[in-house]
């Protein structure tokens, strides 16, 4: 995000005011912080002033944005196992980001000193206190589980260090007819067949854009998915529809690499662009919720349960480990709800 942040003052109340050039794809991503607000005096927007914002902004003087010197060269160890290990860029950021903050909390403490009850603290006076999510509690708990697992001569006793319990969140559905509204809504035939690419194999967004073309088997009519989440491969259907659309695709571009390949032959087409993709689909709809490129995944399991598909089949096409993880699409689907009769009815 290209923008210039500073503190300001908003009716009486300390603000961190966000200045860019109108862009419609920064104003959506702005609108995704809690109490975004737009401020037609100061010509900005803006959002609540917290740690966590002045974190994101950079609206903290340098040396308070930084953990203790101590803290660096063990977060930049980390790093370097993460990667050793072969976590995802999107996983080893999301970790050592998330420590690197309980570091900062701490500052004044060493690294090797931290208890259990630092932990407590910094989950009752930071996370809780600025209400943020339970997904990002859980993601900072994951990372100091998994150091101080790594680190093992330290105080902190990690099987004391307890998750948040999960919020059970139905996952978000479209319906086959906003779906088919959505997937047509793209002119350009590289953008359609992406979205439609999505849905109809159930890929998550890292995976489409890890596909190149043999990973598709037309004579099979099956799609292999790389190592993704949980560095397994797996096999999707392919759909006998999008199959015409993705050899026309292919005889247009003639992609190097890569299946979808971005401005520069050969370099994957980025997860940002294809947001924006699914944004500018959208504005083309008549669909009114704020549909996010998973929620295609999402609708895929929902309507072939839907369509009768066995719950093991869905798991196995998913790639999910457990059958728990599928088994929350049978929450989410309204064919057996819609042929119960409410006893209202025979009043």
């Amino acid at each position: 995000m290209k923008w210039n942040a500073k503190l300001i003052v908003y009716k009486g109340v300390s603000r961190i005011g966000v200045f860019f050039e109108k862009n419609q794809s920064l104003i959506q991503e702005i609108k995704t912080f809690a109490d975004a607000r737009w401020s037609q005096s100061n010509v900005c927007w803006h959002v609540p002033d917290t740690f966590e914002n002045r974190f994101i902004f950079n609206v903290l003087p340098p040396e308070v944005r930084l953990p203790s010197p101590q803290a660096q060269v063990y977060l930049e160890r980390f790093r370097r196992y993460l990667q050793s290990k072969r976590y995802s860029d999107n996983t080893v950021a999301t970790y050592h980001d998330a420590l690197k903050v309980f570091f900062i909390y701490f500052k004044e403490k060493s690294v090797l000193d931290l208890t259990h009850d630092d932990v407590i603290e910094f989950n009752n006076n930071y996370i809780l206190a600025q209400q943020l999510s339970a997904s990002y509690q859980n993601q900072v708990v994951n990372a100091i589980k998994l150091f101080y697992q790594v680190e093992r001569d330290m105080k902190l006793e990690i099987e004391k260090v307890h998750r948040p319990k999960r919020a059970k969140k139905l996952p978000n559905v479209l319906s086959m007819a906003e779906v088919k509204e959505l997937v047509e809504a793209p002119t350009n035939l590289k953008h359609r067949a992406m979205l439609s690419l999505i849905y109809s194999g159930g890929l998550r967004c890292g995976e489409l854009l890890k596909l190149k073309p043999v990973h598709i088997d037309s004579e099979r009519s099956l799609i292999f998915i790389a190592p993704g989440k949980g560095k397994k491969d797996r096999i999707v259907p392919l759909s006998g529809r999008l199959l015409p659309m993705l050899r026309e695709y292919y005889r247009y571009y003639r992609p190097k690499v890569y299946l979808f390949e971005g401005q520069r032959p050969g370099e994957p087409y980025s997860e940002k662009s294809l947001q924006s993709v699914l944004k500018q689909a959208l504005a083309k709809t008549k669909i009114e919720k704020p549909v996010t490129l998973h929620w295609l995944r999402h609708s895929f399991a929902t309507h072939l349960l839907e369509n009768g598909t066995d719950l093991r089949y869905i798991q196995e096409i998913l790639g999910h480990n457990s059958s728990k993880t599928t088994e929350i699409y049978t929450h989410v689907s309204t064919k057996s709800i819609q042929n119960i009769k409410s006893p209202f009815d025979d009043l």
